[in-house]
């Protein structure tokens, strides 16, 4: 197919796929002539991809650019593809060295300490659970790090499921997308799930009555 009918398929613009094969994302296409190229159904399943990192997951075009390298050389062992994703998730930012970032840390290696993790010095989950936790001290919420084992014990439920899908794939191409699919959107879908079960918990526990609660908060939602 030609550009424009790669356009029409994915709704996503010319100049914009243009942009992606300027910046790596996107293979360019077979050239058929010395002003057209052809583009095939894997071009447009990465163009898919692309946009579900970038709209869905939230990722910039640098992460996303990091991330394909991943998925496309052969030489890297899956966990490091999923590593690769992993990494881009969270945000960026230096830490703090505050009483409360100096506990913050220290649980945090307690908590993969006692959990038995592997994990490694580069990965940025660690650092961004300290942050958070570190924010959640200043604003008198450090109690909360009694609750990172309950957290931790969903977390690897989750965990387990992302890769029991993956598992389930068997061509290679597919392995190594859902190995991107399962961390980088399941983090949109799992947070989404999150917030769902936080209104119906809260509902249950605060309402006057449970059963009004959860219908007053689907009405105001569909106000």
């Amino acid at each position: 197919m030609r550009i424009g009918e790669l356009s029409r398929r994915t709704g996503v613009p010319v100049p914009t796929i243009k942009y992606y094969v300027r910046e790596g994302l996107l293979p360019p296409g077979e050239l058929s002539s010395p002003n057209q190229a052809q583009y095939g159904e894997a071009h447009e399943r990465r163009l898919r991809l692309i946009r579900a990192l970038l709209d869905v997951g939230g990722l910039k075009v640098a992460a996303i650019a990091e991330v394909l390298g991943a998925v496309d050389d052969p030489a890297r062992p899956l966990h490091k593809v999923l590593g690769a994703a992993a990494d881009r998730l969270g945000p960026a930012g230096d830490a703090d060295d505050d009483a409360e970032a100096v506990a913050a840390s220290a649980a945090v290696d307690e908590l993969i300490a006692r959990r038995g993790w592997r994990t490694h010095e580069s990965n940025r989950a660690a650092a961004d659970l300290s942050r958070a936790l570190a924010a959640m001290g200043r604003l008198g919420h450090g109690a909360f790090t009694e609750l990172l084992d309950e957290y931790a014990d969903a977390a690897e439920l989750v965990a387990r499921a992302d890769l029991g899908y993956v598992g389930r794939r068997v061509a290679v191409e597919d392995l190594v997308e859902s190995v991107v699919i399962g961390t980088v959107l399941g983090e949109a879908v799992f947070n989404a799930m999150r917030r769902l079960a936080h209104v119906d918990a809260s509902a249950r526990m605060y309402g006057a009555d449970g059963a009004a609660a959860v219908g007053g908060e689907g009405e105001a939602a569909a106000t």
